[in-house]
């Protein structure tokens, strides 16, 4: 993904800040991303979702609200009816300089908004919330206990998520005004609705309340064990698998062929510029995420370098035994292998001698279980044993092997300078 800085104007002059991010090759759809209430458009979830949507060949723009984030403004002048007015600059600002987007997606009262931002955008056709309020009034239950304060002294500061903001009578009475419902019934665009059953900040039952409002298409599909915030990274990327799979029925999402480059026989890993780690794993037409633990400052949005070279050492064992026995004629049944990895101590590794003899202190082992169901046929196990290390990655890792490493041309054509 690429990720461009831009800014437009909000519906009161505000510059807002926003991000475009765009997919590596052929742009199918343009979309456009709305936040939560009181978050930013660089919240962790929303990053994760534009990041996966754009390797699916979407490009997003996301943007701070007026007097949110980098964006101008003060935040106590806003309200629910601001925030729209908001979207439908950002609309503007898209058909002014790329294209109008033809699908919208709103996340909680970001959802809410882009509910009723959308019957006004005739290019969007296919709109998606997540964890959104069927009402915008639901927001209210933040402050509660300043209510009384609000609408007798026309404002109070309000603690939300650890920042102070200010919540003036005007806000209260406009989200009272606004009904999103009603402009649900007059959406008359693709509809889907996703939701955490176990939501604790929205609950499901608003997401009952804008289907049964809806009319057809509408599709609702369940988050199970997703927090509000999708805060797991997992629950982030499949929102956003099932947004762009669903969209490319309404819109040209070109699902068979995102990209152009490495279309031969290479890998080609680029970084996403989203967290530390994660990349892209390109060849020909599969896509593939890497990326790191949690634990050492990834997202864990896929498998980390050494546990695609288990993967690849796991697949070519179950193949290669897969041909041994069809070769053979035998009946085998389904062959799962699992591969652990890990540095230990060659002096302390019972099945490395090999290793020890060479002189090697620390070293890299692979252990591998393979299992047949049904059972492995009598007498075979010790041959299955000896096929599994004729298994061409198998042999790889033992040879001495050479890795040639070339530094090319920026996308500029220039070289990169040493230092």
């Amino acid at each position: 993904m690429k990720s461009q800085r831009v800014t437009f104007a909000g519906h009161g002059g505000d510059e807002l800040a926003a991000r475009l991010d765009l997919p590596q090759g052929p742009i199918g759809a343009f979309a456009l991303f709305a936040h939560c209430f009181t978050c930013s458009k660089d919240f962790i979830a929303a990053k994760r979702m534009s990041a996966g949507l754009a390797a699916r060949g979407i490009a997003v723009l996301r943007f701070d609200f007026t007097g949110l984030g980098s964006s101008e403004g003060d935040f106590a002048n806003t309200n629910f009816s601001s925030n729209v007015e908001d979207l439908l600059a950002a609309v503007e600002f898209l058909r002014a300089h790329f294209r109008a987007p033809t699908i919208m997606v709103g996340h909680s009262l970001g959802g809410a908004a882009v509910l009723s931002a959308a019957p006004d955008v005739p290019e969007v056709r296919a709109v998606a919330t997540i964890g959104a309020p069927a009402e915008a009034e639901h927001v209210a239950h933040n402050f509660l206990p300043h209510l009384e304060q609000i609408t007798k002294e026309g404002a109070a500061n309000v603690d939300l998520a650890g920042r102070t903001f200010t919540i003036r009578r005007q806000f209260l009475e406009d989200i009272r005004g606004h009904k999103v419902l009603a402009r649900v019934t007059k959406l008359r665009r693709p509809l889907l609705v996703l939701h955490s059953p176990i939501d604790q900040t929205v609950g499901i039952e608003n997401a009952s309340e804008i289907f049964n409002a809806a009319l057809h298409p509408r599709s609702f599909i369940s988050l199970e064990e997703a927090d509000h915030l999708l805060s797991r990274p997992a629950d982030a990327a499949y929102v956003a698998d099932v947004i762009s799979a669903w969209a490319a029925r309404y819109v040209n999402v070109p699902m068979d062929d995102l990209t152009e480059e490495a279309e031969g026989a290479q890998v080609t890993v680029t970084e996403t510029l989203q967290g530390r780690f994660q990349a892209r794993a390109v060849r020909g037409p599969h896509r593939l995420m890497a990326d790191e633990p949690e634990s050492v400052g990834g997202f864990d949005s896929g498998p980390s370098p050494y546990d695609f070279l288990a993967i690849g050492l796991g697949a070519c064992t179950s193949m290669t035994l897969r041909m041994y026995a069809d070769h053979k004629g035998i009946e085998l049944g389904r062959i799962t292998v699992e591969v652990d990895h890990g540095k230990v101590d060659a002096d302390h590794c019972a099945d490395c001698q090999a290793a020890v003899e060479d002189g090697t202190k620390r070293i890299d082992r692979f252990e591998r279980r393979i299992s047949v169901e049904g059972g492995v046929p009598e007498g075979l196990e010790a041959k299955l044993l000896e096929i599994a290390d004729k298994c061409p990655v198998h042999r790889t890792l033992h040879r001495d092997v050479a890795i040639v490493t070339r530094v090319t041309a920026d996308d500029d054509g220039t070289a990169p300078q040493g230092g």
